[in-house]
């Protein structure tokens, strides 16, 4: 659905995005995540053909970005972070507005307005004025809006932003909802939220592309093995002195946390392609220490996040939260996972 090539954007002397090469495959959604600054919005103002790029390419549905922006923009819907609405009117008057200004013919106008606002579970609120709607509200009338033309692509930036925890978690289940008919870009900075409805993620910093792939893809590519997981009971020292020789091909030190009771929980991390469930449980059989858990514990997308924006960091002497202007000289970007991405969709 969209394949984009050595796209770069500069605004004078500043480089905001920096040979960024990508792909998301029809029916995907994609995860967007970078510190602030990194070239988010930049790169998402570019595939919505709001900014031309400086260079590179962007194909949408098989079309060029750049050369067929008025025809790809028919078959795609953008929630931006700050959604503008008109408050002055009523909800299905917007949507109506809203689907002629896209292109909806007046004979299918009705049926598409009533289709965004039962997905977005506004029918009940078709009467109401915008600007009298809660925030959540009006976030499901940008959603609503982005949906009323019926695009194959949604590109959403932010689309929780500063919704609570009940309207955040409304918005996503509505967005999850949607990925069964709509290929989906997802930007926000909430790791857990994208972690829990996206098929894949891709990081940015300071404008270049460190990664891209499914989570487990990203700790392998970090060679990071799930860390190992225990419960067991006993005196600190003795059951570190029964797990030292399994403990030794261990990356750090063993975590070690008093539980209630007399149990003590105990994290490691094992070296890539190991794992070390077995052969600690016959060390703890072998000591006669008395074993409730032993599992292991994957990453979670905010962790691999941290640890990927760090490395890169390092290369460059920045701090991970650098969120300054992107400038020339970034670090150089991880090797992508590989994708099943489908660049030759048809135009719909």
């Amino acid at each position: 659905m969209i394949s984009v090539r050595n796209l770069t954007k500069r605004f004078g002397d500043v480089l905001a995005v920096h040979d960024v090469t990508f792909d998301v495959a029809d029916g995907e959604v994609m995860g967007f995540l970078g510190p602030n600054g990194a070239g988010k919005s930049t790169t998402i103002r570019i595939l919505t053909g709001y900014i031309p790029a400086t260079s590179g390419t962007v194909e949408i549905a098989g079309r060029d970005a750049f050369t067929h922006s008025l025809e790809i923009r028919q078959h795609l819907g953008y929630l931006p972070e700050n959604v503008p609405l008109y408050p002055e009117m009523r909800v299905e008057e917007y949507l109506r507005f809203r689907a002629r200004l896209k292109g909806v013919t007046a004979k299918e106008t009705r049926g598409h307005v009533e289709r965004a606002m039962d997905q977005c579970g506004l029918a009940h609120m078709r009467r109401r004025i915008v600007g009298q709607l809660s925030k959540g509200y009006r976030q499901r009338v940008g959603l609503a809006d982005a949906l009323v033309a019926r695009p194959r692509l949604l590109i959403l930036d932010e689309p929780t932003g500063g919704l609570d925890p009940h309207q955040r978690k409304e918005v996503l289940e509505l967005i999850k909802g949607l990925a069964h008919e709509h290929t989906v870009l997802l930007s926000s900075h909430v790791l857990a939220e994208i972690e829990s409805i996206s098929t894949r993620v891709m990081i940015i910093q300071r404008g270049r592309l460190l990664a891209s792939g499914k989570v487990d893809e990203l700790a392998e590519r970090l060679q990071e093995a799930p860390r190992v997981r225990l419960e067991a009971k006993g005196r600190r020292d003795a059951l570190l002195a029964a797990l030292a020789p399994v403990a030794r091909e261990c990356a750090g030190s063993p975590e070690v946390f008093e539980l209630r009771d007399g149990w003590l929980q105990v994290t490691l991390q094992p070296p890539s392609g190991r794992d070390l469930r077995e052969p600690l449980a016959e060390r703890l059989r072998a000591a006669a220490i008395p074993l409730r858990e032993l599992s292991r514990q994957a990453f979670t997308l905010e962790e691999l996040f941290l640890r990927i924006t760090a490395q890169a960091a390092q290369r460059t002497g920045d701090t991970p939260s650098s969120a300054g202007p992107n400038v020339p000289g970034a670090s150089a970007p991880v090797p992508l996972p590989a994708t099943a991405a489908d660049t030759k969709a048809a135009a719909p």
